[in-house]
């Protein structure tokens, strides 16, 4: 399997720092848990059933046609090769590892290609995979351009995949409303934004035909009745929506100008992380980990992917760590 960040244990034992004492900025969460609402009984012991409201209020959340939910969009990642003949696929990289591995695993001809390369491979693939916002770079496209590769794929029957896993903090740039589309499918993540990962929830947004096969790869019961309850009650509360996307961006920018008066100013970032590549990024990703604090290192790029501090207390705590990080390296 690969790599991923959050996995605190394991840190924990290798460094012999028990987990409750950790800052883990590894992962990407928001840090700030929407509340968890009382579960009816009858959600633990009935089957899960479709028509409880999750789908719409998924649909009004997203601004979405139709949707279908998936015990995580990783799921959909690793079930949505199933869905087509062996083709070509460009994944536009750096990103989220599993993307690739997915399609690779699945014999398909991986090509991961740089956003410069996509207008020349462009024509010769059947399938484009964007994470939009970028893991880990941030890195955020333009609706219309994104728009205008898949019309350019969907006129060959190709696919334009958008994983918008970190979209939630600027909705205004998701690409949601259009995902009726053939030939266009969206991946939403729910934990990230709403910083409940453990309920594993996502939604794929996409044209009716596309999600009745996705879903039968998928099966039934694939997300329990309690996650369907808690989805649908955050999903609805609005009002919790821009406290969430307000303090995300408030922490980013506040992260961003840590990380700069500290000498790795951000290369890359979005509302729920900051990115950085630096030939230190093994060396101080170390020295943090003594620390207990855990960020999340990408040996390829050399580069850290900073989570957000939740409050005043842990950037302290992280500005006191790189203060003796300057003092420890000559």
């Amino acid at each position: 399997m690969l790599e991923h960040g959050g996995r605190l244990r394991n840190a924990a034992l290798h460094y012999g720092i028990a987990e409750a004492d950790w800052l883990d900025l590894s992962s990407g969460l928001a840090p700030w848990p929407f509340d968890v609402p009382a579960i009816p009984l009858r959600a633990w012991a009935r089957l899960p059933e479709s028509e409880d409201g999750l789908e719409q209020a998924a649909c009004d959340y997203y601004s979405a046609a139709q949707v279908l939910p998936v015990a995580g969009s990783q799921m959909a990642i690793q079930l949505l090769p199933r869905l087509r003949r062996a083709g070509k696929v460009g994944v536009l990289s750096p990103c989220y590892a599993e993307h690739a591995e997915a399609w690779r695993r699945s014999g398909y001809i991986v090509r991961e290609v740089l956003e410069a390369e996509v207008d020349f491979f462009l024509d010769s693939l059947d399938v484009l995979v964007v994470v939009n916002p970028n893991n880990p770079t941030g890195q955020r496209l333009a609706p219309e351009r994104l728009l205008d590769w898949h019309a350019r794929l969907a006129q060959r029957g190709g696919w334009l995949v958008v994983d918008e896993a970190f979209m939630d903090v600027t909705p205004q740039h998701s690409l949601a409303a259009y995902s009726h589309q053939v030939g266009l499918i969206v991946l939403r993540s729910f934990g990230k934004f709403f910083g409940l990962a453990g309920v594993r929830l996502g939604f794929v947004l996409a044209e009716r035909h596309l999600l009745r096969l996705l879903a039968e790869q998928v099966g039934p019961w694939a997300v329990s009745g309690p996650t369907r309850v808690l989805g649908q009650a955050c999903l609805l509360d609005s009002a919790a929506h821009l406290r969430q996307r307000r303090r995300c961006e408030q922490a980013s920018q506040r992260l961003a100008a840590t990380l700069e008066h500290h000498g790795f100013p951000p290369q890359g970032g979005c509302g729920l992380f900051q990115w950085r590549v630096t030939e230190h990024a093994q060396a101080l990703h170390e020295f943090m980990a003594r620390r207990g604090i855990l960020l999340r290192l990408f040996l390829n790029t050399s580069s850290l992917r900073f989570g957000l501090p939740a409050d005043d207390h842990e950037f302290l705590r992280l500005e006191q760590a790189f203060e003796a990080y300057a003092k420890d390296t000559p």
